[in-house]
């Protein structure tokens, strides 16, 4: 049959079907494209609004509302002069904190019209060398939009700094924006990236990997506008549900979503493409060899996005918002990208026919997997070694995993400070630093105490005599009583050490225990309880979490072999790939790079990524072999499967470890980290896992590797 050939009516229904869904695509690629750009505005990043109602920090925070006319987010601006602080400088702060409320943010509008109170005095320092002013922003007010894509929180410190540039730097003071806005501030400016240079990065990446894998020039093109298209219907659905508070949005799972669509969706399109390639070398009709290829391949594509949507759902078991939201974020674009791959690329390949693969265009020349088993090229030559001798390949690749899983124990996950989080110095960073030169670490930043009226004086008492406490007092003004609301007082502590810093937050677990021997009704709360509780849910998730995943990824590859000894083998090895990987990033981190340590949801996001993705390489290498199994036997269709799979699959694993890399390009700890941990892990399941350990371990177990099924009963 030629490639038009066969009934008019069936051509003329084919192309109708290709066009309706290219013109379908385009229309909602219009519409999603802008969504895309807008995801940034409905970002929540705040900590607290994170962590569960009942957490002891959310409590006080809750109760602390009730003690001022608003929620304040607060700005520090820090002066300093190394040979002392004059009058003049004195006075010049002054004139700068009375000029304040007065200054025009980029929309038009006055910063004071965002402010909870005029600032406050200039508080010299006891070095006679700094100055600090306290700038109140409404933290209720921080994210509304006053132009476009910039919220009131970056345009005050934006506005501050332009000011204190023309004011005070040309004095010779050093002035510093830092505080909680400060930091946040710096982190819009960090995440500023995710738009445009983070998937323009990722897709320039991918796009240089298939022009390698494909030698062609057309069809990366097709994979990369599925991935697209795949990220604007996320876009879609993912805009609505976080601006109405349905789902929690924040930068750190914007980031991450662009790079699952494009990595999950061009590790679909390889997939397709692959088989559909193989099959135009036996089918003269391109609409023959789709319907094949299409058939084939929905079913491993379809129990990966399975696999990875379930495992990423798993996360709404999280206490934390941040990582809750995270769950359906990465499932709605991992849908997205399922879809795009099963419509949108299977009509572009059809609607430019064998043309694509210019220059390499298959011909109808009936050459078979099986044919490359054992030859010369590297998949023949790999399957042949582990049909040769599959326990000594998959017994030494067990234990290369195993010695680098022993470092697991080392990897530091119990959370960094805020200086720590950027990469790059950031104002907001320095001037903390310089901050604890001159003040109390935590000055600004005091830990909030809640307790019954009558225990006010005991509770003073006892944190002050708390060590790494520099100060308490129930008195919000000196010489005042304290303020009463419903029968309770809320005292303040300020630490001697950086409030967001990990030694901080033993200070506080220190605290909370000394006060619950005054009362159990004390709560402390605050910045760094508020980090603390943070700690503490990440380790619940990761008890909690971890399990329901390995569950879930087991039903489905049960369900999908029909297998259960293939789906606790698959289990284990990525179980144990995932510990390797941990070990090698402990060895990184803590000596390549000297990173201070690691956000604690990093465990929890790798394992969610290197398992649930990492075992979509097993699950299309083993449903390859279940395919060859029925015909051939079990061995050799496990040496088949490695052969036709091997290639296709490990350009899919370094695809998406190239794409996951591309979030190193943004300056921030967490998500380099990431890049490294996911980008590692995924190259060692595609590498050594899928390509050695599983295939030489099933090729050992031989037909018992199907049981109970009707395979590990075959002849």
């Amino acid at each position: 049959m030629s490639e038009q050939s066969g009934k008019p009516r069936g051509r003329w229904a084919w192309r109708s079907a290709i066009a309706l869904v290219l013109i379908g695509w385009l229309v909602l690629g219009g519409i999603g494209g802008p969504t895309v750009g807008k995801l940034s505005e409905v970002q929540e990043n705040d900590n607290a609004s994170f962590l569960p109602k009942q957490a002891e920090s959310t409590l006080v925070n809750n109760e602390a509302a009730k003690f001022v006319d608003s929620a304040a987010l607060p700005y520090f601006v820090l002066i300093e002069r190394d040979s002392g602080i004059t009058p003049g400088d004195l006075t010049a702060a002054q004139a700068f904190l009375a000029k304040v409320p007065s200054l025009e943010l980029h929309g038009g509008k006055k910063l004071g019209d965002y402010l909870t109170a005029a600032p406050k005095a200039v508080v010299p320092s006891e070095d006679k060398k700094a100055l600090l002013l306290t700038v109140e922003l409404d933290g209720e007010r921080a994210d509304e939009v006053v132009t476009e894509g910039e919220t009131v929180l970056f345009a005050a410190a934006d506005t501050m700094r332009q000011t204190i540039k023309q004011d005070l730097t040309p004095t010779g003071l050093q002035v510093y924006v830092t505080g909680p806005g400060g930091v946040f501030a710096d982190f819009v400016v960090a995440f500023g990236g995710i738009d445009g240079i983070l998937l323009g990065v990722a897709l320039a990446v991918v796009f240089v990997i298939l022009l390698i894998v494909y030698r062609s020039p057309v069809l990366p093109i097709a994979v990369l506008l599925t991935a697209v298209f795949g990220l604007a219907l996320a876009a879609l659905v993912v805009y609505p549900l976080a601006k109405n508070g349905v789902i929690e949005l924040n930068g750190q799972s914007q980031g991450i979503l662009f790079i699952l669509v494009v990595g999950a969706a061009t590790d679909y399109s390889l997939l397709l493409v692959s088989r559909y390639k193989e099959e135009l070398h036996d089918y003269t009709s391109k609409y023959d060899a789709m319907r094949i290829a299409w058939r084939a391949s929905l079913e491993p594509i379809a129990a990966s996005a399975a696999t990875v949507i379930l495992g990423l759902l798993c996360l709404l078991l999280s206490q934390l918002g941040s990582t809750k939201g995270l769950g359906p974020v990465g499932a709605i674009g991992i849908a997205g990208a399922l879809i795009a791959s099963m419509t949108f690329l299977p009509a572009i390949l059809l609607a430019f026919g064998r043309r694509i693969f210019w220059p390499s265009i298959p011909r109808v020349d009936h050459v078979h997997a099986a044919d490359q088993v054992g030859g010369r090229k590297l998949w023949g030559r790999v399957s042949g070694l582990v049909g040769r001798h599959p326990r000594r390949v998959w017994v030494l690749s067990a234990l290369g995993l195993l010695v680098c899983g022993a470092f697991l124990p080392t990897f530091q996950a119990s959370g960094i400070s805020q200086e720590d989080l950027f990469l790059d110095k950031v104002e907001s960073v320095t001037g903390q630093e310089q901050l604890a030169k001159h003040f109390d670490a935590g000055a600004g930043t005091p830990v909030q105490i809640l307790t019954p009226a009558d225990r006010s004086e005991a509770v003073v008492r006892a944190a002050s005599a708390v060590d790494g406490v520099g100060s308490a007092s129930a008195s919000p003004v000196p010489g005042q009583p304290p303020k009463v609301v419903d029968g309770k007082v809320l005292v303040q502590a300020t630490l001697k050490v950086p409030a967001d810093s990990p030694d901080a937050t033993k200070v506080v677990e220190h605290l909370r225990t000394e006060l619950d021997k005054v009362s159990p009704d004390i709560l402390v709360g605050g910045t760094t309880a508020i980090n603390l509780d943070v700690l503490d849910a990440s380790q619940r998730d990761l008890r909690v979490i971890i399990p329901a995943i390995l569950a879930v990824i087991f039903l489905v590859l049960m369900l999908l072999l029909r297998s259960i000894a293939a789906a606790v083998l698959l289990v284990v090895a990525n179980v144990i790939s995932f510990g390797a990987t941990i070990g090698v990033s402990a060895l990184v981190f803590n000596h390549l790079f000297d990173f201070p340590g690691a956000d604690p949801a990093i465990p929890l996001y790798g394992f969610v990524f290197l398992v649930a993705l990492g075992i979509d390489y097993s699950i299309f290498l083993m449903t390859r072999v279940r395919e060859e199994s029925i015909t051939q036997g079990t061995r050799p269709g496990i040496l088949t499967g490695l052969a036709v799979t091997g290639g296709v699959i490990t350009s899919a694993g370094v695809v998406l470890a190239a794409t996951f890399s591309a979030l190193a390009v943004l300056p921030i700890l967490f998500l380099v980290q990431t890049a490294f941990l996911v980008a590692f892990g995924v190259l060692l399941d595609t590498t050594i896992v899928r390509s050695l350990l599983v295939p030489a371990l099933a090729h050992d177990l031989g037909k018992k590797v199907w049981w109970p099924s009707k395979l590990a009963r075959q002849k």
